[in-house]
């Protein structure tokens, strides 16, 4: 038991060695690095034994160990403790993340503090609005016969359009059409807005019922227009600086990225743990271009039905990772339900 808990030392050792350094470990430099209190030929010793199981392999014949993907499941399998993001690092969530009410806007920014915080590619799927209810409705006169319908929803999503009209607004109207409005979709699926809506003229004076299924036809549009299946992105640069990770070239990886239903698909099928974290390393991943990449993921939002993580190499930071994109899931869910 002991020499099984002193080669799991050394594999972690060995991993977060060869993570930072890209450079096969020997037994010498985890003595010096890591303490582990036993001589360079235990070390050796550990180390030949993790080969025979698979979990590292010699690059060369003298050279030191690196991971397998059967060792990096290992050691991730076996993170007991995930180190929380440092005071620095959730300040500059929240000042990145706060002041947007819009949906599209907050993900962007999310992506980008993910990839930076990770220095992998940040991968957001956009939730779903056919889950989501209507929030609000408001109606805005612009002047100039036009009218722009704005519609918030439980998700976070806020969609707009500008309504041209054939006579000139008074306030007054668009305060009654925009209070009917609300009292027929308030709080209802978005997805089902144009039974509700369908109602709405005959809920309004005469005078306003065309004015009013314009509007109605305007707003099914808007809940109509989310693509199901659209995912953000920001980071790709990032794997230009770990190119040599990936066998060929990074292209096919690029491409799979934006092959957005792939994407969605391949995160939406990943088991997430009891932290409510999925990890995917290499031919885990279902599809061909990804076998020499990791994904870690968390669902986040009403439900948990959208995912949002992080794509780079084997070669990955996964308890690094694994906070990041926890942190992140959990503080993009509190924006989304305030």
């Amino acid at each position: 038991m002991r020499s099984q808990a002193r080669r799991l030392q050394v594999l972690r050792a060995v991993v977060e060695d060869y993570v930072h350094s890209r450079e096969p470990v020997g037994s010498k430099a985890l003595v010096e690095r890591h303490g582990l209190g036993v001589s360079a030929a235990t070390i050796r010793n550990d180390m030949a034994a993790l080969e025979d199981e698979g979990l590292v392999t010699a690059p060369h014949t003298s050279a030191g160990r690196v991971p397998t993907e059967k060792g990096y499941r290992y050691f991730v399998d076996r993170i007991e403790e995930v180190k929380p993001l440092s005071a620095a690092e959730r300040r500059a969530i929240r000042s990145l993340l706060e002041g947007s009410d819009d949906l599209d806007e907050v993900l962007s920014r999310t992506a980008r503090v993910l990839s930076h915080l990770t220095q992998q590619v940040a991968v957001i799927q956009v939730p779903r609005l056919e889950t989501a209810r209507v929030r609000h409705v408001e109606l805005v006169s612009l002047g100039q016969r036009q009218l722009m319908l704005v519609l918030i929803s439980s998700a976070g999503a806020v969609r707009q359009r500008v309504l041209a009209v054939d006579e000139e607004l008074v306030d007054a109207e668009v305060a009654v059409l925009k209070e009917s409005v609300l009292a027929l979709v308030g709080g209802e699926p978005v997805a089902g807005l144009g039974v509700s809506l369908a109602l709405l003229p005959e809920r309004v004076p005469l005078t306003l019922r065309a004015l009013a299924a314009a509007v109605a036809e305007g707003l099914i549009d808007l809940a109509e227009a989310e693509r199901p299946d659209r995912m953000l992105w920001a980071g790709t640069a990032n794997l230009a600086r770990v190119s040599d990770d990936f066998r060929g070239n990074i292209t096919p990886v690029l491409e799979t990225l934006e092959e957005q239903v792939v994407m969605v698909r391949l995160l939406s099928e990943m088991e997430q743990d009891a932290h409510g974290v999925a990890v995917s390393i290499g031919s885990e991943n279902p599809h061909a271009t990804l076998t020499q990449a990791s994904v870690v993921a968390s669902g986040y939002g009403p439900g948990n039905h959208a995912m949002i993580g992080v794509v780079g190499p084997t070669r990955m930071d996964y308890p690094g990772s694994i906070a990041a994109v926890r942190a992140i899931a959990r503080y993009l869910s509190r924006i989304l339900s305030a």
